[in-house]
């Protein structure tokens, strides 16, 4: 099946087979107010579901480059098919975040982003689990995050947010960005 783009290829297939996904990393920011750029889209999904489209996603002519534990990535091999890459989480998770989240259409397509809390929590583990690696991209991202929507930043529920998902050292690289 040939689909225009990625967003018609994921909506069809997590409709298709019932699977529930959340839109994070670059497109998700940029919903939020922050433009940055980025090379691949990223999905939240649990790793059955997952499972469940991978066959399709493989017919599609995308395929599994690189599998991990809480991870795997879909290389496309189409100039216009952007990689995928599916971070895994439970499925009460999910749910927690599709319930919380908000409903967006990219290129006509509905998903779910996560609400602007879940996504900088998101960020923060993503940074306190790889700090080398993530740190450059995601905490610039979550300091664009606080200035384009106003978040109060100085809020005893921010900053239990910052420690819960991540240090009190990367907290205290936000006060001092924003």
């Amino acid at each position: 099946m040939n689909y225009p783009t990625i967003f018609h290829l994921i909506a069809g297939l997590t409709n298709k087979s019932g699977v529930p996904c959340v839109l994070i990393g670059g497109f998700a920011v940029n919903y939020y107010k922050v433009s940055r750029q980025t090379v691949d889209v990223d999905f939240m999904i649990t790793k059955e579901g997952l499972d469940k489209i991978s066959k399709e996603l493989e017919k599609a002519g995308f395929k599994a480059d690189s599998a991990e534990r809480v991870f795997s990535r879909f290389r496309g091999n189409d100039y216009y098919m952007m990689d995928i890459d599916f971070m895994f989480v439970d499925k009460d998770t999910l749910d927690k975040i599709v319930k919380d989240g908000k409903k967006i259409y990219i290129a006509k397509q509905k998903f779910t982003v996560p609400s602007i809390n879940a996504l900088i929590a998101l960020k923060l583990h993503a940074i306190k689990h790889n700090q080398k690696l993530r740190e450059y991209k995601d905490l610039p991202d979550i300091i664009n995050l606080i200035r384009a929507n106003e978040i109060d930043y100085k809020s005893d529920e921010f900053r239990d947010l910052c420690l819960k998902y991540g240090t009190e050292e990367l907290y205290e690289k936000i006060i001092e960005g924003v």
